[in-house]
């Protein structure tokens, strides 16, 4: 944990953004695998980390605006519990670690909250993303399950959003660690990425890594010779010389900050011609990304100049054709790089996406697009000093969408539909840096991790 001034200063910086209300943030609670006293390995909500701190379940978390008072609402250990799970602390301690004055009951909660509404008090509460706290929620509030996370506050996630957007240097401390856990990871599958093993057994030494060294993974690893679907989880493919395989992962450091890292290894350590090809294109766009990013610019613009240094890549190798520029605002560009080049990161990897992409990705001034491709921008919005996000930039050769395009003629004038299919069977390839933007410029975080080919060709051969 922080220091408990940390903790003190941020709730104290939310409360001025309302005048009145009780600002409530649920904790997470255990969730059992297949029998209830088997259960995943805890997780604490982000938001309560980010402002109550306390990476234990059975937790929340009350802002009193009206009376300028703070709880902590929770269980208190029986003996019973100490004999299997060893000395607990006290709940007015764990409040104590955060500077909250007053603790209570889990189970008065209810009676604190029809309280508070009785006397006309408004309850903010974030949008929920597990199913058994719409139950608890609505339970506490006495409303509908299905209907409560349509009562959830726009002013709460809106300040949220606004003070976990920015990040403290503390907080960049973590990210920092958290991407130095993810170097091991991805030197090591660098130099696994040997013909006859199985995806499998990298996952297993990655997952290693990210438990042996932080908090474990921040999200299930894509290690796949498969590269052209996007998110691919599955690991049971055994590594062939010749393919390309994505390895798109990243760790959690102890204070539950991620890292999100992608290199794209050759198995066997060599790439080919038409692979180096390839690679140099997205390497490019994603060098010239990132030379963009500084305080004031739009995301969505530095995306756009990432689609048009892959299409005008492209467009060289005779895959696309015509303008870069009118390719790209016709969408010809999202047969290859269907996806957005970045999303924010902090305590969550895809930091605050349950809070709404709306909110965290655009503004007021900043609208989705619904072009194919483009519509999966996550970040659109301007930047500011302190955000931190990833810049993933893509080329892929999707079978299924070269079948469906194909089949329509779609944007024909921009696609050399003959010389896609001498690509069909091509694969994926995506690299990914973690991004803060600072008071003039950026930095790219975290120690450098290969991304030159003849980088990642030497380290396979690391011993």
């Amino acid at each position: 944990m922080f220091d408990q001034q940390i903790y003190i200063n941020r709730r104290e910086e939310l409360k001025k953004k309302f005048k009145s209300g009780v600002l409530l943030f649920l904790g997470n609670d255990e969730s059992p695998i297949n029998y209830p006293a088997n259960t995943y390995n805890f997780r604490q909500d982000s938001s309560f980390l980010y402002y109550f701190g306390l990476p234990v379940p059975n937790l929340a978390g009350i802002i009193d605006i009206d009376e300028n008072k703070e709880y902590l609402f929770g269980y208190e250990y029986t003996l019973e519990d100490i004999v299997w799970m060893g000395p607990q602390p006290k709940l007015a301690e764990l409040a104590e670690r955060v500077g909250v004055q007053n603790s209570d009951s889990i189970s008065d909660l209810k009676k604190f909250l029809k309280a508070k509404t009785s006397k006309g008090a408004k309850i903010h509460f974030l949008p929920l993303y597990r199913g058994e706290h719409n139950l608890k929620l609505a339970s506490l509030l006495d409303d509908d399950p299905f209907k409560i996370n349509k009562k959830a506050s726009k002013k709460l996630i809106e300040a949220v959003v606004e003070q976990r957007s920015v990040k403290a240097p503390e907080e960049i401390t973590e990210i920092e660690y958290a991407l130095e856990i993810a170097y091991q990871m991805h030197t090591t599958a660098m130099q696994m990425a040997k013909p006859g093993l199985t995806e499998n057994e990298i996952y297993a030494a990655l997952n290693g890594i990210a438990l042996s060294l932080g908090n474990g993974v921040s999200f299930h690893p894509i290690i796949s010779i498969n590269g052209q679907t996007l998110h691919n989880h599955f690991h049971g493919n055994q590594l062939q010389e010749g393919k390309l395989l994505v390895c798109d992962a990243g760790a959690e450091s102890l204070e539950f900050y991620s890292s999100d890292i992608t290199r794209t290894i050759p198995v066997g350590g060599k790439f080919s011609q038409r692979q180096k090809d390839i690679y140099e294109i997205v390497l490019t766009a994603q060098k010239n990304a990132i030379n963009m990013i500084k305080p004031g610019v739009k995301h969505v613009d530095v995306h756009l100049t990432a689609a048009k240094i892959i299409a005008a890549g492209l467009i060289q190798l005779g895959i696309m054709k015509g303008n870069p520029g009118e390719a790209v605002k016709a969408g010809a560009h999202a047969l290859f790089f269907p996806h957005g080049l970045g999303h924010m990161m902090g305590l969550d990897v895809h930091d605050m996406e349950g809070l709404g992409e709306q909110y965290v990705g655009y503004d007021e001034k900043t609208k989705r697009s619904d072009q194919f491709g483009l519509a999966y921008l996550r970040l659109a919005k301007e930047l500011k000093p302190g955000f931190v996000f990833t810049c993933e930039p893509g080329i892929y050769f999707i079978p299924e969408l070269i079948d469906q395009w194909k089949a329509k003629k779609k944007l024909k004038n921009y696609i050399n539909y003959d010389k896609v299919e001498e690509y069909r069977n091509f694969g994926g390839i995506r690299i990914e840096d973690n991004i803060l933007v600072t008071e003039t410029g950026y930095k790219v975080l975290g120690r450098p991790i290969p991304k030159e080919i003849a980088d990642v060709e030497a380290a396979y051969n690391v011993v």
